[in-house]
């Protein structure tokens, strides 16, 4: 069998089980979501524009296989002014894209979601220095100026931080990287598959930049899950377990064919009006090839670690950002739907 047979028979083990125990049991059948072509319609948010970090999901819908798996899906428009968190709380999505770290904090203020999948598996942010800025060490930031984005996605920054015990001058970050390509900032946050390539497509070399990958340093926040609320899972668990399952199909679809992908995310961001760059796009498919599927021959595709949801758990309650815990197998909807 060769390597990449044997990824792919990873990628749906688990999920395939999931949707057969569900069919079994009967669970599935809700009407009023079904629509006249006999397929149930729901809606996903992702958490951002059209880019290649969501290609799976583009992907499964033009491909049919969110179709073939009876779901009439609609991907609604993510970005500035659409948070995924919030239309999943106020019922605009029925599936979203949000981090790990999100979910927990929507769970401890009585929200409760469920992860049906979890898609990226670690932590891709990296801090980022120039060389000649002589930061080589975490220790070394101390006192630097370092942009940092808002909302949740400080959290892991933040994370470092504590654990090193710096103090920083925190700048806010925009969706660009040209205040550290200007100087402005000593330290950007970036992401591996995005802004990190930005930096060297804007002719900064990677012998030139110091790389602090927050994942080595023991910040593990997975990023990227697939979200319903847990109402919405009580209602229709089998929808649920299909849209998961076609989700993951549509990333295997995408890392097979890349170029065929590539095509689809940058129609999807031309129609969007956002900067479509192909060179990027490819580069950032490649990337989350890299953190989707799982180097550890132990780890299934698209299954939350235990291990992981414990840390970003442990490590969000020392901070101080949730106060409660959810069990992790009612996280991950392994629990009685009837009751």
């Amino acid at each position: 069998m060769t390597k990449q047979n044997h990824t792919a028979r990873r990628f749906w083990g688990v999920q395939v089980a999931v949707i057969l125990l569900l069919l079994l049991l009967g669970a599935g059948t809700h009407p009023a979501a079904v629509a006249a072509t006999g397929l149930k319609k729901a809606s996903l948010m992702p958490l951002w524009s059209p880019q290649a970090q969501f290609a799976g999901y583009y992907v499964a819908l033009e491909k049919g296989i969110y179709a073939k798996h009876g779901i009439d899906l609609k991907i609604l428009e993510g970005g500035p002014g659409h948070s995924s968190a919030e239309a999943l709380q106020d019922g605009t999505a029925d599936f979203a894209v949000l981090w790990l770290s999100t979910a927990l904090q929507q769970n401890d203020s009585g929200k409760t979601l469920v992860n049906l999948a979890q898609i990226v598996q670690e932590s891709s942010m990296i801090l980022v220095a120039r060389k000649s800025s002589g930061i080589t060490t975490p220790a070394a930031m101390q006192g630097k100026k370092v942009g940092l984005w808002g909302g949740d996605l400080a959290l892991p920054a933040e994370a470092f931080f504590t654990k090193n015990q710096l103090q920083v001058n925190r700048i806010p970050q925009s969706y660009t990287v040209n205040l550290f390509l200007r100087g402005g900032v000593d330290v950007a946050s970036v992401m591996w598959y995005n802004e990190y390539h930005t930096i060297l497509m804007s002719g900064v070399n990677p012998e030139e930049l110091d790389l602090f990958f927050l994942k080595d340093y023991g910040i593990a926040f997975p990023e990227d899950g697939l979200y319903t609320l847990k109402e919405t899972y009580r209602q229709d668990p089998a929808l649920a377990a299909a849209f998961a399952q076609a989700s993951l199909e549509g990333w295997q679809y995408a890392f097979d064919h890349p170029e065929e992908a590539v095509d689809i995310v940058l129609r999807y961001m031309r129609e969007a009006k956002v900067p479509a760059n192909r060179t990027h796009q490819t580069w950032m498919l490649e990337r989350m090839r890299d953190l989707i599927v799982p180097q550890n021959n132990d780890q299934e595709t698209g299954q939350l670690s235990s291990v992981d949801y414990a840390a970003v758990t442990d490590t969000l309650r020392t901070m101080g950002h949730i106060m409660t815990t959810t069990a992790y197998d009612d996280f991950i909807g392994n629990f009685d739907v009837e009751n």
